[in-house]
């Protein structure tokens, strides 16, 4: 009987080991359940997350071809533009050569004031005429552009003197900001028409004084120049379509200075900008890549 019950005792003890192990397999199948299911969740919110990001910059990435089609179409738009208006612009240039000759010689046997007021008026329009023409002819120009190497802060003061009379006659400070021996590689006559048509476009804003600032900098191997002027800077229209070709918001303007300047900075390989000042006035920015020396640069290089 003690045998019995002590075999009892044994099978008892057996199959409660048994009962228990199996309890702890459902236990540690539960666990690995949750835990699938938690890795799954986190994957999916992980998929959810990508495809949220995957939509964004496909978004960005449609915008920014978007624009690129939008700004393609238009250089394709301003080159016709411009190839049919420098064939016009140079038959009618040739027209009024003579016109103007004529007219010269008139007012040379005219001696009557009156007819002569009336000869110096067409003069005045024969010429007006002429300087349209070579602005259209200036903006339709496609020439190569010939890089030398020039100090830009000597180069850049003897532009300022070239509208001194105008500037001081209109009362306003003309400032140069530019480091020492800050060298450039470009276009010295390019880059020159591009900084007078900027200074004179900041004297046309500021016909009561006031004060331009031409700046350089170097950023990087990048050359930054900058021209600032103090004036009332320029509507939220003007600013969209400052370098659209015969966009202007001046009475007797062509609307091409500024779509020259452009122009002349892209035959560079760079790019301008405009923007309001944070103290009022319009900045116009020019950057030009890989169009700055710096004379330590030039050393290292050597060495």
């Amino acid at each position: 009987m003690d045998d019995m019950n002590e075999n009892d005792r044994l099978d008892q003890v057996e199959n409660g080991t048994r009962w228990t192990l199996k309890e702890s397999d459902r236990a540690g199948e539960g666990t690995d359940l949750a835990a699938i299911l938690e890795a799954w969740h986190a994957a999916t919110v992980r998929l959810e997350q990508t495809h949220e990001a995957l939509q964004a910059e496909v978004r960005r990435l449609t915008a920014e071809l978007e624009k690129k089609n939008r700004e393609l179409a238009r250089k394709d738009r301003l080159a016709d533009l411009g190839r049919m208006a420098a064939h016009i612009a140079h038959e009618l240039r040739n027209s009024l050569v003579p016109v103007s000759l004529y007219v010269s010689l008139l007012k040379r046997r005219v001696t009557n004031a009156e007819c002569v007021e009336i000869i110096e008026k067409i003069e005045q329009a024969v010429q007006g005429a002429q300087s349209v023409l070579n602005d259209i002819l200036q903006f339709a120009a496609d020439r190569e552009v010939q890089e030398t190497l020039f100090e830009l802060k000597p180069w850049l003061t003897n532009i300022t003197k070239e509208i001194e009379l105008q500037a001081v006659s209109q009362k306003v400070l003309v400032k140069v900001e530019v480091p020492e021996l800050l060298l450039a590689w470009a276009d010295r006559d390019l880059l020159r028409r591009a900084i007078i048509n900027l200074l004179l476009n900041a004297l046309d804003a500021m016909p009561g004084g006031g004060e331009v600032t031409v700046r350089a900098a170097a950023a990087g191997r990048d050359l930054v120049i900058s021209v600032a002027d103090t004036g009332p800077g320029l509507s939220e229209e003007a600013l969209q379509h400052a370098f659209e070709p015969f966009f202007t918001t001046k009475a007797n303007g062509t609307g091409l200075g500024l779509a020259i300047v452009e122009h002349l900075i892209q035959l560079h390989g760079g790019t301008i900008t405009v923007q309001n000042g944070t103290h009022g006035g319009a900045v116009f920015q020019i950057h030009l890549p890989n169009r700055c020396v710096i004379p330590t640069q030039m050393g290292r290089q050597a060495a």
